[in-house]
């Protein structure tokens, strides 16, 4: 009798075939029709490929691989198969084609909110770290003129810098960073005019020298004032996210950040529900302080995603007074994890968009993303 597993010869046609069984659940097609299988080599029995995706932040990477592999590796006369997973993170099409690119930018993301004391810069900066930790290429703007936080809650001293060009960025926990706050002293005041806030957001734009990111994010000023109005004419921006906590008081304003993202073209991302909740640490029982839902029911009813929640929990307020966040200070924590996985949501979100704009400006179908 022969043996088939042996015997039957392999092609490069037979395992594309097979690899067409794994479906990218946010694009809704198989990934040998995405075009992400690169550099598929056949060895005797040994089938090796790379997989590129379109975020390192993919949630569901481990799941595709182990199904690529499974698919493979139940093929007549493989005898052993080699799969890489690798990522390309694609740049979204411009919101306002009128701004210029950010130079060394893929993607700007801004991180906003209706009203102050959500966390919204809490949640940016352990945002940034989460991507950075799936070994994404991360940069972080304090575009919070007015209360620049972003150096405290990373523990960051720094003095900007020039290469004799453009302005250098700090660095820390893998971040490139800037921050009106490097160029303040602690307890003084920014009183600008919105002209000067202009020339500071454009000066940070495209007189830093951003260093091939992946991801740009902005920790945006609360409301709807001079700042996104700067942004929106002076950067190509992917996206928003709009943070806010359970109670009507946060719901009522970030219903207003959300349609003003909308006037100014840039598209919600999702919706970050903080505060969403407080767990006993002696029963783990949960006490909804702020309100239940709020944020979930807001995404579902102005048809916008929604990305998660985050609970209460006291070494996030902690991390962020001592300057070593949450994200770096405890990593397996559920609520590091939590602020992991709304990072991937917010990755996916980017990805679908970026995608679909690629294979529609080459004249395919659009695509349909499988929620």
């Amino acid at each position: 009798m022969v043996n088939s597993k042996i015997d039957v010869a392999i092609t490069s046609d037979i395992v594309l075939d097979a690899l067409r069984g794994v479906i990218d659940p946010d694009l809704g097609r198989n990934i040998v029709a995405l075009g992400f299988v690169k550099n598929l080599v056949i060895d005797g029995g040994v089938v090796s490929c790379d997989i590129e995706l379109t975020t390192p932040a993919c949630p569901v990477k481990d799941q595709m691989k182990a199904q690529a592999e499974g698919l493979v590796r139940g093929l007549a006369g493989v005898t052993d198969v080699r799969i890489t997973m690798t990522a390309r993170v694609r740049s979204v099409s411009a919101t306002n084609p009128s701004a210029p690119p950010t130079p060394g930018v893929r993607n700007v993301i801004a991180v906003g909110a209706g009203k102050g004391g959500v966390g919204k810069t809490t949640v940016a900066v352990n945002l940034a770290l989460a991507l950075a930790k799936t070994g994404c290429r991360v940069g972080l703007l304090d575009g919070d003129i007015y209360g620049p936080n972003v150096p405290i809650m990373l523990g960051l001293q720094a003095q900007l810098e020039s290469d004799g060009q453009r302005i250098r960025p700090a660095e820390k926990y893998g971040l490139q960073v800037v921050s009106i706050g490097f160029m303040t002293g602690q307890d003084t005041p920014v009183i600008w005019r919105g002209p000067m806030l202009h020339s500071a957001i454009r000066q940070f734009f495209h007189e830093v020298a951003w260093r091939e990111l992946d991801y740009l994010i902005i920790d945006m000023p609360p409301g709807t004032g001079d700042v996104a109005l700067s942004l929106a004419q002076t950067a190509p921006v992917a996206g928003a996210i709009v943070v806010t906590t359970p109670q009507q008081v946060s719901l009522a304003d970030s219903r207003r950040a959300i349609r003003m993202y909308e006037k100014l073209n840039i598209p919600a991302l999702g919706i970050v529900e903080n505060m969403s909740y407080y767990e006993c640490p002696s029963c783990h029982h949960e006490a909804n302080i702020f309100g239940h839902g709020g944020g979930e029911q807001m995404a579902e009813q102005m048809g916008v995603p929604f990305l998660g929640r985050l609970p209460i929990y006291e070494p996030i307020r902690v991390g962020s007074d001592v300057g070593i966040p949450l994200v770096i200070a405890e990593p397996e924590s559920g609520a590091s994890q939590a602020f992991m996985r709304i990072a991937e949501q917010m990755a996916s979100q980017v990805s679908v968009k970026a995608v679909r704009a690629e294979m529609e400006n080459k004249g395919k179908i659009p695509l349909i993303p499988i929620r």
